[in-house]
């Protein structure tokens, strides 16, 4: 860690501690880079086709306990 960081940091921790998790929090988002719109349409148009055959019938969907007794099953308790 360089002496700039090292300063950071020493600063950082006398923060409170909802200024330390906000702090916390943006430094992790920076981590992401900037959002890529294409993936965010993608995903928007994804959930618009799911919702159109949920709301359709085309895809009934499944029961909630199926669901539920699957996971339990795959994944336990």
């Amino acid at each position: 860690m360089t002496n700039a960081a090292r300063t950071l940091l020493d600063q950082a921790l006398k923060l409170s501690v909802e200024e330390r998790a906000a702090l916390a929090h943006d430094l992790l988002a920076s981590l992401d880079g900037a959002p890529d719109e294409d993936v965010d349409d993608a995903w928007a148009a994804e959930a618009e086709r799911r919702a159109k055959k949920l709301l359709s019938g085309e895809d009934p969907g499944h029961a909630w306990d199926d669901v539920c007794a699957r996971l339990l099953d795959e994944f336990g308790r």
